[in-house]
This record gives structure tokens, sequence and C-alpha cells, in this order.
């Protein structure tokens, strides 16, 4: 099961009590308050991890609850304090504070970007004082002590927005999978129906030089996926974290779509759901380029937009992949992808699609 949102309820430790004791030796008179502290209660610390893929550990687990502090004890002994609570949670995490009011628009608390980042979701109680904290000349004898404060809690939504370099964007079969499984070892669900990926998936690529790349299948959108239809702000969100979008076409048009109306209703998407999105450095790959009609619709595409790198390939029958590697190696490497590089590129589409 793959979870990439989830609600959860955090909980830290109380401190434990300071204790009132008072030293009781042989041949020791007078011998005067002794209680220690009391132990401080467990931290829950969110933990960004490589080898952690999404939130479904969660969903299992809602509530975290770290353990409480100890009492303290006689001899100026300090309670234990508590092992704080971890959590691992994959690397591009975002932890907003949950309103349930709805009042206002959540603001993300921690964003988990780097492997082994931590970040403190509830910060467990201070131990109480024991008796021999209120020793005073006045007060030889104390029996103050002072309860442990309670810990942190609230609710707190955690959502996944994958990271990666690259972006496979396209519609329902257009060859996303096809293509991310046979150019990286990544094993995604490929079927001849709409929405055979439910959620994105990452793959590695590697080049030469030792050098490598991480490409991500972004499940089929829909035409008013920023509006949230079908799953979309729960497919678009995983773009945000991408540096590069690859539009994925069916350049054959075997779906009964027409390519560059694709291409247009999904650049359109994107710029409805974050105008930022659309700055973004992009490229066309014309996919199913062995079918009937294929030539005839790239050509009209590279027409259409004669300044954007179109790769044509045909991942089913494995042609033109290698020329695409040779291409994303060097888009991702070799070339400067600052966001508003293709900005004069993405004026005419966006305005022919009103």
């Amino acid at each position: 099961m793959f979870v990439d949102r989830i609600k959860v309820l955090g909980q830290a430790g109380n401190g434990g009590r300071g204790c009132v004791s008072f030293r009781r030796e042989k041949y020791v008179p007078k011998g005067g308050p002794d209680g220690g502290d009391g132990g401080r209660g467990g931290d829950v610390i969110l933990r960004a991890d490589i080898h952690v893929d999404n939130l479904s550990n969660l969903f299992y687990e809602p509530i975290i609850k770290a353990k409480n502090g100890g009492h303290g004890m006689g001899k100026k002994m300090h309670g234990r304090g508590a092992v704080p609570k971890v959590v691992k949670v994959p690397i591009g995490t975002m932890v907003y504070r949950d309103e349930t009011d709805g009042s206002r628009e959540p603001k993300p608390i921690a964003d988990l970007t780097h492997d082994g980042e931590e970040f403190v979701l509830c910060e467990g109680g201070k131990g109480g004082k024991g008796n021999v904290h209120f020793k005073s000349s006045k007060n030889r004898a104390p029996i103050q002590y002072t309860e442990g404060e309670e810990g942190e809690q609230g609710r707190f939504l955690l959502e996944l927005h994958t990271m990666a370099d690259a972006a496979l964007v396209g519609y329902p079969n257009a060859g996303k999978s096809t293509l991310l499984s046979k150019i990286s070892a990544a094993h995604p669900k490929v079927a001849s129906y709409p929405f055979t990926t439910l959620h994105p998936i990452v793959g590695v690529i590697e080049f030469n030089g030792y050098r490598r790349a991480s490409v991500a299948d972004i499940p089929g959108l829909i035409e008013g996926a920023h509006r949230d239809v079908g799953l979309g702000h729960d497919f678009l969100r995983h773009i945000t974290r991408c540096r590069l979008l690859l539009f994925v076409l069916d350049i054959a048009g075997s779906e009964g779509r027409h390519p560059i109306e694709d291409l247009q209703s999904l650049r359109r998407e994107i710029d409805l759901y974050d105008p930022r999105l659309s700055q973004r450095p992009w490229h066309i790959i014309a996919n199913k380029m062995d079918l009937p009609g294929a030539e005839e619709n790239l050509r009209a595409l590279q027409k259409r937009f004669p300044n954007i790198e179109t790769v044509a390939i045909s991942a089913a029958k494995s042609d033109g992949l290698d020329e695409l590697k040779g291409h994303l190696e060097r888009w991702l490497f070799e070339e400067n992808t600052a966001a508003g590089e293709n900005a004069e590129a993405k004026i005419p589409e966006i305005a022919a699609c009103e």
C-alpha cells in the first residue's frame, strides 16, 4: 500500500516528578534532603530515510507516542530520561500543523529533504525538581517538590512530495511506465488500460562517468486535475520537486486524442495548479512512433513547437532509447536548467488553450 498523505497525532513523554527524600545513614546525624530530579520525557522525532518511500508505516500507527521520564529517587538519584520516539519518513516529506477548523491554509513547519535530516515534532517535558533544590537556611527539611512538565502534543499533516531530477508527465496510457521500465531498473505495473499507475514510481538511470539521475513516473493526469478532479492534487504535488518536466505524448493518437491538444491540456493543468511549475525547463518525448499516423503528427508537433526539443521513441519496441538517455544526460548535467529558461516557449500554447 502506498500512502503519501496522512494525519497523525504526536504526543511527547511527560517529565518524571521530583522526589522527596531525606538522607538516612548510620552515624550521620542531620542527613538533610536528598531527593533527586525527575527524568526528561521522550521527544517525538521525524527522520528522513532514503530507504523509506512512502508513509504507509504511519497508516498503521497514526498515534506517535513517546515514553514518560522516570521519577526521581533518594540519594539524589535522577530519574531516567526517556528514549526519543524516532519515526522514519521518506525524503521529501513536508510537515503541516493540522488546522482542524479549516479556517486558514496550513503552512509547512518542516521540510525534510536530506537523508538523515531530523525534525522534533513534539518536545518532551522537563523533569520535576526534588526536595534537595528547596533546601535553605530557613527550611532545613523541605518537603516541596515539583511535578514533571507535560510533553507537547498536537495533530499534524504529513505530505510526501516525490523528489526526483525529472518527471514523466502525460495522459493515461501514454507509455510512461513502459518507458521508465526500459531506461531504469524500476518495475512499474504496465497494462493496456488507463490509470495502471496509481502512485509515483522513481527509477534511477545510470550514465557514463558514474553519474546517475532519478526519474519519476507521475500517474496519468486528466483535464481538470488542478481542481482535484480524479486524483489531481495527489498526482500534481509530486511534480513540484522535479526540476525538469518531460511530457510523454501518445504521438500516434492511439487513444483517440491529438498529441498537440494533449500537450496543451497538460501544460494548462500544471500552470493552473502552480504557475511556477510552468516556468520549469521542459521537453517533449514523442512515444509510440511505431504506430500508424505517428510521423505525420510528429511533424505537426515540431512545427507547432519549433523551439522545444522533441525526442521520438517507441518505448514498446525500445527504439530511440539510447538517444533519449543522451538527451536526458545533457538536459540534466550539461545545460543551464535555471527556472524560466523556457518561459518564452511557454506562452504560446497556454494562450492557445484559453
